[in-house]
């Protein structure tokens, strides 16, 4: 088994961070709360620099928040786009990128839920279990227009649909209870600067 898929094709080796982060910035974290995430986002119509320049600055924006995947309206960009370097519940690290995205419906009777915990880079400092199903398939395009489908399991899975719920305004926060939620809200009180001052410092060390 290949221990590595990069926008889902099998590869011998990758390098860690992806090469996309050397050429991007860093951008701003979006938070809960925020309108720009919890409304859907428009679909990528325009291919080209200015569409692979933002997928750079996402792939850094991601490293540095220690994030697994990253949608664009996330860093304030209202586009169906995401990012992602994220293993799966066997080890295999799985790297990419996935426009105006697509999450198939699975069959109930084939699908199981698993209840695990789950964070969120516009949650800061949160993780909360959340029921999400054992198994995703993704389809979109990639930055250059060609079709593309990323199928994922277990903790990948995971990914792909939270990522996928970001595109379509939804944070994991609209998964949970009332109860949930607020406990949610109470981590991200107590943690909140923690988070940003790891990130400060993460930052920080890159521009010096």
């Amino acid at each position: 088994m290949p221990r590595v898929f990069v926008q889902g094709s099998p590869v011998d080796s990758y390098p860690r961070p992806a090469p996309e982060a050397r050429r991007g910035s860093v951008r701003r974290v979006t938070e809960v709360g925020e309108e720009i995430l919890h409304r859907p986002c428009r679909d990528v119509t325009e291919f080209g620099p200015d569409l692979a320049a933002l997928i750079d600055d996402m792939f850094l924006t991601m490293y540095v928040a220690d994030g697994a995947g990253l949608a664009a309206n996330q860093v304030g960009v209202d586009l169906r786009l995401f990012v992602y370097d994220c293993p799966d519940d066997d080890g295999v690290r799985h790297v990419g990128h996935i426009v105006n995205p697509v999450l198939d419906p699975l069959d109930p009777a084939g699908r199981r839920l698993l209840d695990e915990g789950e964070g969120c880079l516009s949650v800061p400092g949160a993780m909360m279990d959340v029921p999400r199903p054992d198994r995703a398939v993704v389809r979109g395009l990639d930055k250059d227009g060609n079709a593309l489908v990323i199928e994922g399991t277990g903790y990948f899975a995971r990914c792909l649909a939270h990522e996928t719920d970001h595109v379509n305004g939804q944070v994991y926060l609209d998964r949970l209870s009332k109860r949930d939620r607020k406990e949610a809200l109470r981590q991200v009180a107590d943690r909140r600067d923690e988070v940003f001052a790891r990130r400060a410092a993460k930052t920080a060390a890159l521009s010096g």
